[in-house]
């Protein structure tokens, strides 16, 4: 089992080298933020809509399969699960609802009209039901409907959208445009440089994390235990042992760290600035920025939640 290969959770793409890779990392930024904030008081289909944004987008950029396949089909099974158990669950609401006929329902006839000019064609009526499915202890309502599709598409918008903005952004850029977005913060003497680095370090430490987790987990496979022999009690402490040993060395990983920053200078940002990239914008940058613009009009013209 590889996990660096089989789910790439946070791990950057380096070849090949697609559109989306070449876009400043600070339109890229604010398309993830987009992403993330146009779902509040959304409709249903622009939530579904967002959905089929971000698989359409993963595959006109020519990613390569192996990248992301296992972790959409992971992600869209999850999101089918999630769908399909919220909707047959109670919504909350238990609420009675009475028809809106009187019990002992009497035919009203309307006195005949000679002038049939007048008379209009009785347009048909649609009947309205709020339980749409009911079978057995299954049961399917517009609430819950609506609730399962919300849930779903949010599990769905919020890690693929952050995993592809991550997929095809270097950790240095990200720290490089986030530091140029919070320049303005430094008149309030806030940290900005402290921030950015201490963000490029987390995104560094993500690979570490899998890698020791994939180990540890090798280890114990090439052991043979025999778990059915041991029972709940002595598989639960074997995996505390492994959890132990894993802080301990995530521990190791990050002190290792600290000391080859603090040889190399790194004691204060002050003293030790890193110029990361040199961020210009270009064509394809402003034909991204129209691009989100006209993303938000689409948002507040049809998506709104009514």
């Amino acid at each position: 089992m590889d996990l660096l290969r089989s789910l790439p959770l946070g791990l950057y793409l380096e070849q090949p080298q697609t559109w989306l890779h070449k876009i400043d990392p600070r339109v890229k930024f604010a398309w993830l933020m987009s992403f993330l904030t146009s779902y509040v008081l959304a409709n249903n289909f622009w939530r579904v809509l967002l959905v089929v944004i971000l698989i359409v987008a993963t595959l006109i950029a020519r990613i390569p399969r192996r990248v992301w396949q296992q972790q959409m089909g992971w992600l869209l099974m999850l999101s089918f699960f999630v769908l399909a158990i919220a909707a047959i669950s109670p919504d909350g609401l238990g609420v009675d609802y009475q028809s809106r006929l009187p019990a002992n329902e009497q035919i009203l006839t309307q006195p005949a009209n000679s002038n049939n000019l007048l008379q209009e064609p009785a347009a048909e009526k649609k009947e309205y039901s709020y339980v749409l499915f009911h079978k057995g202890p299954v049961k399917v309502t517009r609430y819950s409907l609506s609730l399962a599709v919300r849930l779903s598409t949010l599990i769905f918008t919020v890690i693929y959208s952050t995993n592809l903005y991550l997929l095809t952004t270097a950790p240095e850029e990200i720290t490089s445009g986030i530091e140029s977005l919070m320049q303005p913060l430094r008149r309030f003497k806030l940290p900005v440089t402290e921030i950015t680095l201490t963000l490029t370090l987390s995104l560094r430490f993500i690979p570490l994390v899998l890698e020791e987790v994939q180990n540890l987990f090798r280890s114990v496979m090439t052991r043979a235990i025999n778990w059915k022999k041991l029972g709940l009690k002595g598989a639960f402490k074997v995996w505390m042992t492994v959890a132990e040993r894993l802080l301990e060395n995530l521990l190791l990983r990050a002190d290792q760290m600290a000391n080859a920053m603090m040889v190399r200078g790194f004691t204060s940002p002050n003293e030790h600035r890193v110029q990361w990239h040199d961020l210009r914008l270009k064509g394809r940058d402003w034909l991204a920025i129209a691009t989100l613009i006209l993303f938000w009009g689409i948002r507040l013209a049809i998506g709104t939640q009514v």
